[in-house]
């Protein structure tokens, strides 16, 4: 079942990932290079050099889910973010193949 949703955080591997890689050496990219910990329920975004694969690594209760996407044709754009978060709307956009050229976010209210 695919459990993620707005309520997560979604940081972005910055740089080309091995697709070989599984849940040991993903955790291990997550701790070493990305300074984060794989097991805080955060999501991960790995893509490979070319972009036509996408990796997503998530700790729930009793374990590591891995979701994975391979294009059969295209690539995966990629958004300019700050400090490699993505929101949830930019990750959808990604995996769906939209690439927003130019955009206008309004400000809208957030309780403190």
């Amino acid at each position: 079942m695919f459990s993620l949703g707005s309520s997560h955080r979604f940081y972005l591997y910055d740089g080309c990932c091995d697709m070989r890689k599984s849940f040991d050496g993903l955790c291990g990219l997550v701790s070493s290079v990305m300074q984060r910990q794989a097991t805080s329920g955060e999501v991960f975004v790995f893509l490979n050099r070319n972009r036509t694969h996408i990796k997503l690594l998530h700790w729930e209760n009793g374990g590591f889910v891995l979701y994975y996407k391979r294009l059969e044709q295209g690539t995966f754009p990629i958004s300019k973010t700050q400090k490699n978060e993505l929101s949830w709307s930019h990750l959808v956009l990604m995996i769906e193949g939209i690439q927003v050229i130019k955009s206008i976010q309004k400000k809208r209210f957030l309780l403190p």
